[in-house]
């Protein structure tokens, strides 16, 4: 989200965690601003069964964890390393200093968070009242918007990663986008979905 070359001028730390490391639990103070620079994020919930809801996938170039730092709140979530990850890691005051002199970094952070409440205003209502096809295609729609695309759009997220960001079984989402494919709301090529 902020550009390396910006961040890195102010001091970051750089820290390198293996996969399942834990990064910040739920609940925990909000003190840092967290930047991927190579690796994977999820951020969850848990529910009192130990049911996973995830809030999002976050890869190289993305930030996570911020409404935190400008809402003065714990986090709602916790994050933990899909793989072996480098992550930046500036202080919240640090960060403020940065947005203070950057402007524009500002505004594109503050766009970014937008996107992000829109995602999720989408995501409850379609876990609380459509069924599993139109729930996945909102997603996949998301996504293809988000990253500006007008034509065919690859969605990379696996079918777990899917199933995940929906709360639907595996098995529900396999035949969701099997017949999402068949009535031609998407394109299956090599077991990869378009849109």
């Amino acid at each position: 989200m902020i550009p390396v070359n910006i961040l890195e001028s102010y001091k970051p730390v750089l820290k390198t965690f293996v996969k399942d490391d834990i990064i910040f639990n739920e609940t925990e103070s909000a003190r840092f601003y967290y930047q991927v620079k190579k690796g994977t994020v999820k951020m969850f919930n848990l529910n009192q069964d130990g049911k996973e809801f995830v809030q999002g996938f976050f890869k190289d170039g993305q930030s996570f964890g911020e409404p935190p730092l400008f809402g003065d709140f714990n986090y709602p979530a916790s994050a933990i390393c899909l793989s072996d990850s480098d992550i930046y890691i500036l202080p919240k005051e640090t960060l403020i200093e940065l947005f203070k002199t950057h402007s524009e970094i500002h505004l594109n952070f503050t766009k970014l968070l937008c996107n992000r409440m829109l995602y999720k205003s989408k995501i409850i209502q379609e876990v609380s009242i459509h069924p599993p096809e139109h729930r996945i295609l909102t997603l996949l729609n998301h996504l293809k918007t988000t990253n500006g695309n007008k034509g065919l759009f690859e969605i990379t997220l696996t079918r777990q990663q899917i199933s995940d960001l929906t709360g639907l079984r595996v098995e529900t989402v396999i035949r969701a986008i099997k017949q999402l494919e068949k009535i031609g709301k998407l394109t299956l090529k090599r077991h990869k979905v378009y849109i």
